[in-house]
C-alpha cells in the first residue's frame, strides 16, 4: 500500500480506509476530492472514463460541508466526503444525465434514482457521471455523445459494458469505488475487461 502520508497516494487507499480517515480527521474531504480530481484532470483526457463533469468549485464546496459535518460531529454515512461518479444510465437530481443518447443530451432530472438518493443520503459526493454505451445496451462502451471510453490497461482496447466507465475510473483510482447495474454481465464483464471486482447482489437487493 503506498505512503498515505502522501496527499496523491490517497487515491490507492481502500474506499473504508479513507472514509474513516475524514471521519476521524486525519485528512480533509477537501483533500481527498482535490487528489482525485487532480488525477481526472490527469488521465481522463486519455481514457475518458468520467463525463458530465460536475464544476471543481461546487464539488470543494461540497467537501467543505461534509467537513463542517465531520467538525459538529454530525451523524456520518458510510460514503461521508467521498467522491463519487454515477453511471450515466442513472438519474442524478441537478446533473446532466444522458444514457449515452442524443434523445437525451440535454436532460437535467429533477430527482435522484432510488440508489442515488441513498449514496447521497450516506455522504457521498458526486463529481460526475461514469460512461455508458447508448441506453446501457452493449457490451462496450461508446456513445455518440462522449465518445469511446479505453481500457485501463491499454486505452485502445475495449472497457467492456455496459459499465465501462465505472471500471476504468475505480481500475484507474479516478474513484475509490463506482456504482454499475447489471442485466447481464455489465458490471461483471467491464470488471474482468479491467481487473477490478464487480459485484452484482441477488435480484431485489437493490432498488430498480
Amino acid at each position: 500500500m503506498p505512503d498515505s502520508s502522501s496527499s496523491a497516494s490517497l487515491c490507492f487507499l481502500p474506499a473504508r480506509e479513507l472514509a474513516a480517515m475524514i471521519r476521524e480527521r486525519h485528512v480533509s474531504s477537501r483533500e481527498v476530492v482535490t487528489v482525485f480530481l487532480d488525477r481526472i484532470d490527469r488521465l481522463n483526457p486519455r481514457f475518458n472514463a468520467i463525463v458530465s463533469r460536475v464544476d471543481r468549485a461546487d464539488a470543494l464546496a461540497e467537501a467543505d460541508a461534509a467537513d463542517r459535518a465531520v467538525a459538529r460531529g454530525d451523524r456520518l454515512g458510510p460514503l461521508h466526503g467521498l467522491p463519487q461518479a454515477i453511471k450515466d444510465t442513472a438519474t442524478v437530481r441537478g446533473m446532466r444525465s444522458t444514457f449515452g443518447s442524443p434523445l437525451f443530451a440535454d436532460n437535467v432530472p429533477e430527482a435522484d434514482a432510488i440508489f442515488v438518493q441513498r449514496m447521497r443520503s450516506a455522504g457521498a459526493i458526486f463529481i460526475g457521471k461514469t460512461n455508458v454505451p447508448e441506453f446501457g445496451l452493449g457490451s462496450h462502451t461508446y456513445n455518440p455523445i462522449f465518445g469511446r471510453t479505453g481500457n485501463a490497461w491499454d486505452p485502445t482496447r475495449s472497457a467492456g459494458g455496459s459499465s465501462g466507465g465505472a471500471a476504468v475510473a475505480v481500475a484507474l483510482r479516478m474513484l475509490p469505488v463506482a456504482d454499475g447495474g447489471d442485466m447481464g454481465g455489465s458490471l461483471r464483464n467491464p470488471a474482468a475487461f479491467n481487473n477490478v471486482l464487480g459485484l452484482r447482489p441477488s435480484q431485489g437487493r437493490v432498488p430498480a
